[in-house]
């Protein structure tokens, strides 16, 4: 039985996907290791915003399918079309894209 205290522990992709004994391509997650973690991180803050009454095993399955969802986005998409991170939102400063620069 595992507990969400042990849930807590957990600092690495690769012991969330052994702690819910959830199959995974290692290729995948060392490529998107920050990305999965970051949409996974997401998924639980909005799983303990709006669950607050599910009980311990409740919340750990809830966790889990929020696992397999992170880890599922990156084998269709790149880190890039998610833009996850900021700095994939940010518009480079001192820098003309040709994409801005119209012609008549």
């Amino acid at each position: 039985m595992t507990t969400l205290a042990e849930f807590k522990a957990i600092t690495d992709a690769e012991a969330y996907f052994e702690f819910f004994q959830l199959e995974y391509d290692p290729t995948v997650v060392n490529v998107n290791r920050l990305h999965i973690l970051k949409k996974f991180s997401q998924l639980i803050a909005e799983i303990d915003a709006e669950a607050t009454e599910l009980t311990e095993v409740e919340r750990l399955n809830c966790y889990q399918e929020a696992l397999v969802q992170s880890y599922n986005v990156f084998l269709t998409t790149s880190p890039l079309q998610t833009k996850l991170f900021k700095v994939f939102n940010e518009k480079p400063k001192n820098v003309v894209l040709l994409t801005d620069i119209q012609t008549e």
